[in-house]
């Protein structure tokens, strides 16, 4: 128990390094906006997300049904698409893939028209490549779980090589799959063909987001692991099975949507913990499996030392699991609202058949086996229905890499309404919230085309609803300590798409004024 205690401590010493990105990045608004009728060609597309992003592919099928050459670049949250001077007339089609800051691609297509509608549809993605993403990300959950989880239990708990046929196939599984994921990320993100595997380019895009280092960090746990299997002595194989098991949830805790999510210094190590737990429960089926399958009593002892231990690693993973999923959810009715709840709800019902099992395991099998040493029948059945249990949570959880948690969602429709506007000497980012009717905050940034921080010496923002007939509103803003200028409780009193101006007087003899337009909706 004492050197068990010491590995688990040398575990949760590693929940310092756990890390994090921000979180899942969603669409807030388009100018020209989605299904939109412009009187004249647009210079630029505008795409603005609840976060920062990097743009990944973007492409436009004009109303002639011609692939046009586009170029996007991101200005803060802002992805600015240059269009063709020579757009025709008719609907215009934009297919856009950009990656936001937990690493996971987002795609999406938007339509807007010049001078009339006209027909077309947007292009239709294929479903290869997102089912070989879901089988390879629950070959890696094997290769974390059952590989690294089951070496470490022979070398902390079992005390032999119990299990080993299903342990190595599992970690080169999962070697294989994270190979493969990474590659896979690359074809997903710049929505390339499966032959755009036997291509650098999409490797090295998938290094560059945070999914690159986490699978890197499992490829690193599985290969130490697959070689702490076969140390020569009890001390170096405790150590590297130590090493290997915090991998696991160093890996868990360095992308994805749980490991982004608000606060990031309890998600973290709550992911951490999470993970660990996981692949010690989950380690020890297969080599608990072969034992009951051998007529020697080796397993009850086996089967004793881990049930002592088990219990508050499972408490643990049960609290940090329930914690994250209220981090996420934000609210009971989003289990039921969105498919990141739907998935939830059915992984929680299979953690309980699994946690049935468990506990049936514990309290009745376990004593009528050291009852009946040679009766292990019923061990052999709970295991085995823990073992399809498992399967299924794997693979359920596998589909959370393409759906956004509703925290997430929440945030995107939370976030302020950002305006871009830019010259060949200024860039101007204009942030409202909450662009309502009432009392609204403006936050205004000034920048060189190059986007380092533009001097003014006075900031006017001026606000009119010609529809309405409502005449300029002008207000100075304030600058703040941050370099940003701000404007507090300005009144937008009915709805309707207000034209917005600022003017910044950069010197005596020089003033840069832009303009922009947004919607303000009807209570």
């Amino acid at each position: 128990m004492a050197r068990i205690i010491a590995g688990l401590a040398a575990l949760l010493a590693a929940l310092c390094f756990a890390t994090g990105a921000l979180a899942h990045a969603s669409l807030i608004s388009a100018e020209p906006a989605d299904g939109s009728v412009v009187a004249r060609p647009p210079k630029t597309l505008q795409l603005r997300f609840n976060e920062s992003v990097m743009p990944a592919v973007v492409s436009l099928i004009d109303a002639a049904g011609k692939t046009r050459d586009v170029t996007a670049r991101a200005v803060d949250t802002t992805v600015v698409i240059t269009l063709p001077d020579d757009l025709p007339r008719g609907t215009q089609v934009v297919s856009y893939r950009v990656v936001s800051q937990d690493g996971h691609p987002v795609a999406g297509s938007l339509i807007f028209s010049i001078g009339t509608v006209t027909g077309g549809a947007a292009p239709a993605g294929s479903v290869v490549v997102p089912v070989l993403i879901w089988l390879l990300r629950i070959g890696v959950y094997l290769g974390l779980f059952v590989g690294v989880g089951g070496v470490f239990f022979a070398a902390w708990i079992g005390w032999g090589p119990s299990g080993e046929r299903a342990i190595i196939g599992s970690l080169r599984i999962g070697l294989v799959s994270a190979v493969a994921s990474l590659g896979l990320q690359g074809v997903d993100l710049l929505d390339l063909p499966l032959q755009g595997l036997l291509t650098l380019t999409p490797w090295t895009r998938a290094l560059g987001t945070s999914l690159g280092p986490s699978l890197l960090i499992a490829i690193a746990a599985m290969a130490v692991a697959r070689y702490a299997w076969q140390s020569p002595t009890m001390s170096i194989s405790w150590v590297l099975t130590s090493a290997s098991m915090a991998g696991v949830g160093l890996s868990l805790a360095t992308s994805g949507h749980a490991a982004t999510a608000p606060p990031q210094w309890l998600t973290g190590p709550a992911l951490f913990i999470h993970g660990v737990a996981v692949a010690f429960w989950i380690g020890a089926l297969a080599p608990l499996i072969a034992l009951s399958r051998k007529k020697t009593g080796a397993v009850l002892p086996v089967l004793l030392r881990f049930s002592r231990v088990a219990m508050p690693v499972v408490g643990a993973l049960v609290v940090c699991g329930f914690g994250l999923a209220i981090v996420q959810l934000e609210s009971v009715g989003a289990l039921i609202e969105t498919r990141y709840g739907i998935i939830l709800l059915v992984k929680l019902v299979l953690v309980a058949i699994l946690l049935g099992f468990a506990a049936l395991n514990r309290y009745r099998v376990t004593p009528a086996l050291a009852a009946d040493p040679s009766d292990r029948r019923p061990l052999k059945a709970g295991l085995l229905f823990e073992c399809v249990a498992v399967l299924g949570i794997l693979a359920v959880v596998a589909g959370w890499r393409f759906t956004p948690p509703p925290r997430a969602l929440a945030a995107a429709v939370q976030a302020p309404l950002a305006l871009h506007m830019h010259t060949d000497k200024a860039m101007f980012q204009v942030l409202v919230s909450p662009a309502e009717v009432g009392s609204d905050r403006f936050v205004l940034q000034l920048m060189n085309d190059d986007g380092s921080p533009l001097a003014a010496k006075e900031v006017t923002l001026t606000l009119s609803l010609p529809e309405r007939g409502i005449e300029p509103l002008e207000r100075k803003a304030t600058l703040g300590a941050d370099g940003y200028w701000y404007l507090r409780d300005l009144p937008i009193p009915l709805p309707g798409r207000w034209h917005l101006r600022v003017d910044a007087l950069v010197s005596d003899f020089q003033n840069i004024t832009m303009e922009d337009e947004f919607d303000v909706p009807p209570r």
